[in-house]
């Protein structure tokens, strides 16, 4: 299966998703702090980084700016409770593969999560 993080500034979200995936299979570190994200991110490759894009000191759109330095090879998906035009663009243009909207649903973040690991 996949390794993959989560950043998010809410903790219970951050473990929520990790739960989730990790029942699938999945090896999940969940993040509250953009450095120490990416900090494990340098340490230990990721396939598949899920990132909020409000966060407390970066937003998601810069980490994934960071991680892409880093490892250019990991996929992203962006979750986000204020969705507009221009994060999904910036996002995109980073590469992140999907967009979830907050509350996020289960089983769409997994069908996003399996069809991004596919690719």
């Amino acid at each position: 299966m996949a390794s993959i993080i989560v950043l998010d500034d809410v903790a219970d979200a951050a473990i929520m998703i990790k739960r989730m995936l990790s029942r699938l299979g999945h090896q999940v570190e969940a993040f509250t702090d953009e450095e120490l994200a990416v900090e494990h991110v340098r340490q230990h490759p990721v396939d598949l980084a899920i990132l909020d894009v409000k966060l407390l000191k970066m937003t998601g759109v810069e980490v994934l700016e960071e991680i892409r330095k880093i490892s250019p090879g990991t996929r992203a998906i962006m979750l986000t409770g204020y969705p507009t035009l221009e994060t999904a663009r910036q996002a995109l243009q980073l590469g992140a593969r999907e967009y979830c909207v907050k509350p996020i649903d289960r089983e769409e973040l997994e069908a996003k999560v399996a069809a991004v690991l596919q690719e």
